[in-house]
């Protein structure tokens, strides 16, 4: 087990349902539309801290979810050198929080996704424990038994659970290139996933806002007959203007 950190505060000083009103303000835009957000409020990490390789999403048509990361590194291809280990302390970290949780797992093996972690009895578990879906780079299974509601982002769909077992948690892990430590603020959909810096996170309504209003511009160009070169010049300056 790594060391853990301690939860940050990802709103303003108002507390734990200030924080959660946050987070449910986060999940009424898909993902491309917070990085986008991002890009005005952080523009350093334009170029990173979100996923950059496709998932196999167990629900697609599910809402965006968005909580504090839970971590851990699994492997399946051969038995755990350590023998067999109690779950309890991975799960234990799993509940101790205050606010929804999406739990982030990165698949040491050499080949991710020989065995699946994820299934009908764990989606049921971390969904008990206050987590609304998972990162992951390994597999999945159990689809039609999975927990309602829970979302799965993993690297494919598998059989057998082989040997999987969790190797730490708590720790950095890097799953399909997004590097996510314990409670980062990660929000993820059928698109991928992206950490949103704590201290940004109350800034992307306003910059969702002014990013809509000048795309909305764009768009009724694109979209009205006679639409034509000079009319999108025009369209692209007029939403420039916007700020």
């Amino acid at each position: 087990m790594l060391g853990l950190v301690p939860c940050h505060d990802i709103g303003d000083p108002g507390g734990v349902e200030t924080d959660r009103a946050l987070l449910t303000e986060l999940k009424q835009w898909d993902t491309p539309t917070i990085c986008n957000a991002l890009e005005l409020v952080a523009p350093e990490r334009r170029g990173h801290g979100f996923t950059i390789r496709p998932f196999t999403v167990l629900r697609p048509e599910l809402e965006p979810i968005a909580g504090l990361a839970r971590t851990a590194r699994i492997r399946a291809a051969a038995p755990d050198p350590r023998g067999p280990q109690p779950r309890d302390p991975y799960y234990e970290y799993v509940a101790k929080a205050d606010l929804p949780t999406v739990v982030v797992i990165e698949d040491l093996d050499a080949e991710p996704g020989i065995g699946a972690f994820w299934g009908e009895v764990n989606t049921a578990i971390h969904k008990g424990l206050g987590a609304e879906g998972v990162v992951t780079s390994g597999s999945f299974r159990d689809l039609p038994d999975s927990a309602p509601g829970f979302q799965v982002l993993g690297g494919k769909v598998g059989p057998s659970h082989a040997h999987v077992h969790v190797v730490d948690f708590g720790g950095t892990v890097t799953v399909h290139g997004m590097e996510t430590s314990h409670d980062d603020l990660i929000h993820a959909d059928q698109h991928g996933a992206v950490v949103i810096p704590h201290d940004v996170a109350p800034k992307l309504a306003a910059a969702v806002g002014l990013i809509s209003e000048r795309e909305a511009v764009i768009l009724a160009a694109a979209r009205a007959d006679g639409f034509d070169i000079d009319k999108l010049k025009a369209a692209m300056a007029g939403a420039a203007e916007i700020h």
